[in-house]
């Protein structure tokens, strides 16, 4: 967080926040599983919590999966560039540049980077309620 931003915050809750991508980028092993690699781009992570939802932006590199696992939340996949195939519940769908999964409560979800290029994707979903 940078220290305009912490000052902002420290005085009350900002009109609004703006994050630069390319400060929250890093190369790693994409979620549930770490099959092949990925570029992150932690983009809500820039926001203190409490925060309501997370927006991340993703880079499946070639081969790369986020692997199946349950979701306690409804969670939207959008894609940016590249193809893939989205699973949830045993279903496994196409996606390509310009659509997006609507993935619900309580499924078991994941998606696979497909073709030659990476596919790019904004994730969204919300966070549990603050008790």
């Amino acid at each position: 967080m940078t220290m305009l931003l912490a000052a902002l915050l420290a005085a009350g809750a900002p009109a609004m926040v703006v994050i630069d991508e390319a400060e929250t980028v890093r190369e790693e092993a994409p979620p549930h599983g770490a099959i092949g690699m990925s570029t992150a781009y932690r983009i809500s992570d820039a926001i203190p919590a409490p925060r309501s939802f997370e927006f991340r932006k993703r880079a499946l590199h070639v081969g790369a999966a986020i692997g199946i696992h349950p979701i306690d939340h409804d969670e939207i996949y959008y894609v940016l560039s590249g193809t893939g195939v989205v699973h949830s519940d045993g279903e496994e769908k196409e996606l390509r540049k310009g659509t997006a999964a609507w993935l619900y409560k309580g499924a078991k979800v994941g998606i696979r980077q497909t073709g030659d290029a990476p596919l790019v994707l904004i994730i969204a979903y919300p966070n549990k309620p603050a008790e």
